[in-house]
């Protein structure tokens, strides 16, 4: 319920049951996933009652070679490293990018918000383009929007275009209605193309635009609604 409420990760709302410092009804709690009722039970981190905190949402064009988690087991440099001295409240991502990707990259402090952009069900769809190590040709961008499967998943594209051809490479624009792991590296590797660079350039209507290589910006009300 503190996560949800957008005071803290559920690790950091974990951390704090274990130190004694959350009661529910006025009682120490010492087990994180005692179930509380919103609007029923009061809940108190050191005397003081959290409300829910206003939607916070920023977007950033994540670097290639960082990590999408606040704290990596391997000392890897992460996203959060773009925030530094920034004095943000806690955000969580929004869907993941992996090391190897750049781009559009949302941060929110309402799991439940969150939630509903990551929905395959109820979410925008996402836009990418990707440079490929070869030169597309029709069968290759209809076989994307057919799909295969891997790992016993079936990845497909929801579009798939060429954007620009070079001698030996090409860009293509692709777009997926779900976010599922490596999901477009690992349907281009099912027809034996390699990725040489991915870039998220949309989400839904919100476009990553002008905004520089490890830069952020809040979203306004109207970008949030329209996600």
């Amino acid at each position: 319920m503190i996560s949800k409420l957008g005071w803290g990760s559920r690790t950091q709302a974990a951390q704090w049951v274990s130190e004694g410092r959350v009661r529910v009804n006025g009682r120490v709690v010492h087990n994180a996933e005692l179930p509380v009722r919103q609007g029923l039970d009061r809940i108190d981190i050191d005397g003081k009652e959290p409300v829910p905190a206003a939607r916070v949402v920023l977007m950033l064009n994540k670097p290639r070679g960082l990590v999408t988690t606040a704290e990596d087991e391997k000392g890897r440099a992460t996203v959060y490293s773009c925030f530094a001295d920034a004095a943000l409240p806690w955000l969580a991502p929004v869907g993941r990018l992996d090391k190897a990707s750049e781009g559009l990259l949302l941060f929110s402090n309402d799991p439940a918000w969150a939630a509903r952009i990551t929905d395959p069900s109820s979410g925008p769809p996402k836009t990418y383009h990707v440079q490929i190590d070869r030169l597309p040709d029709a069968a290759l961008l209809a076989a994307l929007e057919d799909g295969a499967f891997s790992n016993g998943e079936h990845l497909k594209a929801r579009s798939a275009r060429c954007l620009r051809s070079g001698d030996k490479n090409a860009w293509l624009e692709i777009v997926l209605e779900e976010g599922r792991n490596r999901q477009i590296r690992r349907l281009l590797e099912a027809f034996d193309v390699s990725v040489l660079r991915l870039v998220r350039v949309a989400i839904g209507s919100l476009a990553l635009g002008t905004l520089a290589k490890g830069r952020w910006r809040m979203l306004n009300q109207m970008e949030m609604d329209s996600l």
